[in-house]
């Protein structure tokens, strides 16, 4: 019997005896072997490649033992490939390769299978576990039918049962080469227990993961489901139907904020209210915006602040000019900062006149230290929930002011600018300033409870700026916590310097002229200064130069006028006839006639006092709209006379047989304070004594009965005054000496300043002997 035959190498496939299969060639090889097979007795070997991807294998690339198989039918598939059914008729070995070209020819020796009349025991027994693993197998799974059992289960023979159960196996090539390989019953069933027994194995991992992922998969599409439920029921009841995907967002936001446990805890809770409330409700519109305010507030967002200590004084001074009180308390915070991270935000209190630049400078320290800035104005309010807010029981109830600022501010350490805090009130809602004090208290703004959050929030980062004008309208308490810096008004050389610096170039600007098209001269703006404004900011001045502005804008575009120059003499034409004067110290000395120093709210001014005696009763005559402690302060001043007659040479009766009449000019205006005590006892002695007094001297201070001279407030104001009149010594009482340094240099170099502890020292100086 011929033992060559044709030979197909099959790639990732396997065929056993009594299997039929049908599979696809393509290669050229292989379809020389299936032709010439079919020219033959339709008989070929069939054999596994050991590499799949090898596609020309020579003879060491695949096995040796494979299959004797009889072609049952062909196909020809587009393509030039050929489908072909084949039945495995027994087991062959490769002995001899004849030839590989144009296809492999083999010499194959068959090998008989072992046929058992009467089965072995032990065979038996290995059987039996065969088709209990493979029953499991079935079991466990998907790709394979439990209904092919029963055939297989028919088969008597051990080796056709090996080979059948292994067929139906989904597993690799090589371990299916093992099966084919065993030559003995016996081995290979014990060969195909150990491969079904890891194949059980593998299979119940594979279906315990595929059971964990499906009911995973179960719960979200049982999720799915009754959300699409849900949104369908609430469509129909008119709700919102995205209100879970907005919870969970928020739920998600909040996460990220990592606020304290306690705070967090609330807020969640809020959160999941709603879901079980119905949006439609009016307390389902509270609750979210309650949520939206708390989302909205800046808990950990922060501004870099800037370090640089000489960028923030450049920029400080940019903006103003003069103030340098303020700037250096700013310099110096900025410098602790840079070294202490813990710094709480200081609470400055800018105490000064209207128009210095008090809101602007908060401002420029805003830029300066490079923090985001917001303003609240306390003018006028008079109810504790504009601080800290309502509670949410109330309709319409919102955060205070403060809480707003914040949120506005967006971040956490902004420059907080509480404005016109001496305006603040009260009335049956409540104090304002009281609700203020947690605010502006550094020890307690770092847990800040505002009545509508109804939980922390921490304001100690903030740098908190307020201004007034006076002190004296701020409760002690609120003022307690704050530090006030003094800003005095502007001189007349600082108001010429803001003028030239910045309102002219700014004015200009704003009215679309061109810094050749005005000229403003320094003796200009001096008359500007003295003659049209009376205030200690800038703020009129500014309008003034407006007004000029506007004049200047309208010749150029009427008269196609190319430069307007402002002259002394033609600034009348602008801003019209003088509205202001200012004394100046002229004529000869005179008896009875003293120069005494006042502070307004709007700077410092000089009060010429008038004395004269007539014949009377002992009467004391005041006018001039004098107020209370004044006339106490003249009153003091002629019983301070009357104790030293005989030392100044004065007539013992006087009081009785005359009358004094002290006048102090502009009427209309009212005046008080003690200050101009030494002032009208001074010209008092110079009318009873009949002598002169120095027209170039200007004093001020409070006296006592014993003729002592007690420190008065206003310094610096007063002596630009007296300056400003001509006036060339200032007598001021000894206690202040520390205010003189207050003075500009520029004038301190032009006055003469006498100390005085007494009234005699003072007409020393005064009176002319």
């Amino acid at each position: 019997m011929d033992n060559t035959m044709p030979m197909i190498p099959l790639r990732g496939l396997s065929i056993f005896p009594y299997m039929v299969l049908h599979f696809d060639i393509g290669r050229e090889k292989s379809i020389s072997a299936l032709e010439k097979a079919m020219m033959l007795n339709q008989k070929i070997f069939l054999v596994s490649q050991i590499d799949a991807e090898t596609d020309l294998p020579t003879s060491d690339d695949f096995y040796k033992v494979g299959t004797i198989a009889k072609i049952k039918q062909m196909l020809k598939l587009p393509g030039d490939s050929i489908r072909v059914l084949v039945e495995g008729i027994g087991r062959g070995e490769i002995e001899d390769i004849i030839f590989e070209v144009p296809y492999f020819k083999c010499a194959i020796k068959e090998i008989e299978e072992i046929q058992y009349e009467e089965i072995p025991t032990k065979i038996l027994a290995l059987m039996r576990s065969v088709l209990d693993s493979f029953e499991q197998y079935l079991s466990l799974s998907q790709k394979i039918s439990i209904e092919i059992f029963p055939a297989v289960a028919g088969i008597e023979q051990p080796s056709r049962l090996a080979d059948i159960i292994t067929s139906h196996l989904d597993v690799k090539t090589d371990i299916k080469q093992k099966i084919l390989e065993a030559i003995d019953p016996e081995e290979r069933l014990e060969i195909l227990i150990e491969i079904l027994n890891s194949e059980v194995e593998i299979l119940k991992i594979e279906n315990d993961i595929n059971s964990k992922v499906k009911t995973q998969i179960n719960k979200s599409q049982k999720e799915y489901y009754l959300r699409e439920q849900m949104k369908i029921i609430q469509e129909e009841l008119g709700q919102d139907a995205d209100i879970e995907d907005e919870v969970d967002d928020w739920l998600t936001q909040l996460k990220k904020l990592k606020l304290p446990a306690k705070t967090s805890e609330k807020i969640e809770k809020e959160i999941k209210r709603l879901k079980k409330i119905q949006p439609g409700s009016a307390e389902g519109g509270v609750i979210r915006t309650y949520i939206e305010w708390i989302f909205a507030l800046p808990w950990n967002k922060m501004s870099k602040s800037n370090v640089d200590l000489k960028k923030a004084e450049k920029i400080l001074n940019e903006d103003h000019y003069g103030l340098d009180k303020v700037k250096e308390r700013i310099i110096e915070y900025l410098a602790v900062m840079h070294l202490s991270k813990t710094l709480k935000g200081p609470i400055l209190c800018l105490v000064g006149p209207p128009g210095v630049g008090k809101t602007s400078v908060a401002k420029s320290i805003a830029r300066a230290v490079n923090r985001e800035f917001v303003r609240m104005s306390l003018g006028g309010v008079r109810d504790e929930a504009e601080i800290r807010g309502h509670r949410r029981t109330y309709i319409g109830a919102i955060p205070g002011r403060v809480i707003s600022a914040m949120k506005d501010a967006g971040t956490k350490n902004p420059v907080f600018l509480l404005d016109e805090i001496d305006k603040i009130g009260s009335d049956f809602k409540g104090d304002p300033a009281s609700a203020l004090l947690e605010v502006l208290d550094p020890e307690q703004n770092k847990d800040f409870n505002d009545h509508y959050l109804e939980i922390s929030f921490d304001l100690s980062k903030v740098m908190f700026i307020t201004t007034a004008n006076t002190i004296d309208t701020i409760p002690r308490p609120l003022l307690d916590r704050m530090e006030v810096i003094s800003v005095t008004g502007y001189t007349e050389e600082e108001k010429v310097e803001i003028a030239k610096q910045y309102l002219i170039p700014k004015k200009v600007k704003e009215h679309g002229l061109k810094d050749e098209n005005l000229t403003i001269s320094e003796p200009v703006i001096r008359n500007i200064i003295n003659y049209y404004t009376r205030e200690s900011g800038v703020r009129n001045l500014e309008r003034e130069i407006a007004n000029i502005c506007r004049k200047a804008a309208r010749k150029i575009v009427e008269y196609n006028a190319k430069r307007i120059r402002l002259t002394t003499g033609n600034l009348e034409n602008y801003l019209g006839k003088k509205r202001f004067r200012y004394d100046i110290i002229e004529g000869v000395n005179e008896v009875g006639v003293t120069t005494g120093l006042a502070w307004t709210i709007v700077g410092g001014d000089t009060l010429f006092i008038e004395t004269t005696m007539v014949p009377g009763t002992g009467k004391l005559v005041l006018t001039g709209q004098l107020g209370e402690v004044m006339q106490e302060s003249a009153k003091a001043g002629i019983s301070y006379i009357r104790s030293k007659t005989k030392e100044l040479g004065i007539d013992e009766k006087f009081y009785k047989e005359n009358d004094l009449h002290i006048h102090i000019p502009e009427g209309a205006t009212p005046k008080d304070g003690p200050s101009a005590g030494v002032t009208m006892c001074t010209a008092i002695i110079s009318t009873l004594t009949n002598t002169p007094v120095r027209k170039e001297v200007a004093m001020t201070g409070e006296i006592t009965l014993r003729g002592k001279v007690l420190p008065v407030g206003g310094i610096r104001e007063k002596v630009l005054a007296a300056h400003r009149a001509g006036i060339k010594k200032i007598l001021l009482p000894v206690d202040n000496e520390v205010d003189i340094e207050e003075i500009p240099a520029n004038v301190r170099k032009k006055l003469e300043f006498v100390l005085i502890n007494s009234v005699d020292e003072a007409l020393e100086h005064a009176l002319v002997r």
